[in-house]
């Protein structure tokens, strides 16, 4: 009975971890700094159109990676599994979208009765596909080793974005995990009682977990209006928001290796860029 009803512990990914090594660079950096870094060569990608370019920064961005973070088995297959499968995906997709009369000069890549897939067409879908797998590495170097409240900290004390903009949107991204949570508690206490089990809509399927999930939004949602308001209540009380500063815990200094690591990662960039110029003059 412990087995079916005890509720699945939800992990809060905004929770402190174990600290990472000195090697793994990248997690000892200011989130700015990985930010600032990366953001020239995000924006420039968006109207490059070559093969080239997205996959050096695509190579650079799994270098950096592999030698400056901390990789976790779930880590490894996003970065090699899932994003490879979606390039293949996205590329024959968008290459399918292509029109043919704009490529026709070029070789048959495939051809089923008499239809014909070009081999520009595929060249420019996998150039688009791949063009958003670099961004999306690069956007993986902070966003893998870099935590929440480090990123509102580091804004905070260094952008001087409003304490009560930071950390109001943190106290509300801290839901998800509590969401979760409450969800699970709702799912063991349905089981117990045996709500589901018989009816017309019982059993397996999808109809009958499409209506077991009707059962739990009003749950959820008063477990959620419950711990909003606790929250409220608890940052009223220790006077959130009554001064326009206020003083920090943890300091998320901008030390010297972050402007060097800007410096590098945009100086690399640039020569990317100066390699393949995908821009026509």
């Amino acid at each position: 009975m412990t087995e079916i009803t005890s509720p699945t512990a939800t992990i809060d990914p905004y929770a402190p971890g174990a600290p990472a090594s000195p090697r793994h660079f990248l997690n000892h950096l200011n989130p700015l700094a990985k930010v600032g870094a990366v953001l020239p060569a995000m924006v420039l990608l968006i109207f490059v159109r070559d093969l080239a370019t997205p996959l050096l920064f695509f190579a650079l961005s799994y270098v950096l990676l592999l030698i400056g973070a901390r990789i976790t088995p779930r880590t490894a297959a996003l970065l090699f599994l899932a994003v490879p499968l979606g390039v293949v995906m996205i590329g024959f997709g968008f290459s399918i979208w292509v029109d043919a009369g704009g490529v026709d000069d070029t070789a048959p890549f495939l051809q089923i009765g008499g239809w014909t897939l070009f081999t520009g067409a595929v060249q420019i879908g996998f150039a688009t596909a791949l063009r958003l797998a670099a961004i999306l590495a690069l956007a993986l170097i902070g966003g893998l080793t870099t935590t929440g409240p480090d990123l509102v900290r580091a804004s905070i004390q260094q952008l001087h974005v409003p304490y009560r903009i930071g950390y109001t949107a943190l106290a509300a991204y801290r839901f998800v995990p509590r969401f979760g949570y409450e969800l699970n508690v709702i799912r063991a206490a349905h089981r117990v009682r045996g709500h589901g089990a018989g009816g017309l809509w019982g059993g397996r399927g999808p109809f009958a977990r499409l209506a077991r999930g009707w059962g739990y939004i009003v749950p959820l949602l008063a477990g959620a209006i419950r711990h909003a308001e606790r929250v409220a209540l608890a940052m009223d009380a220790r006077a959130f928001g009554a001064h326009p500063t206020r003083t920090e815990r943890h300091l998320v200094p901008f030390r010297t290796c972050d402007t060097v690591f800007i410096v590098l990662f945009v100086a690399a960039s640039a020569v990317v860029f100066s390699l393949t110029f995908p821009w026509q003059l």
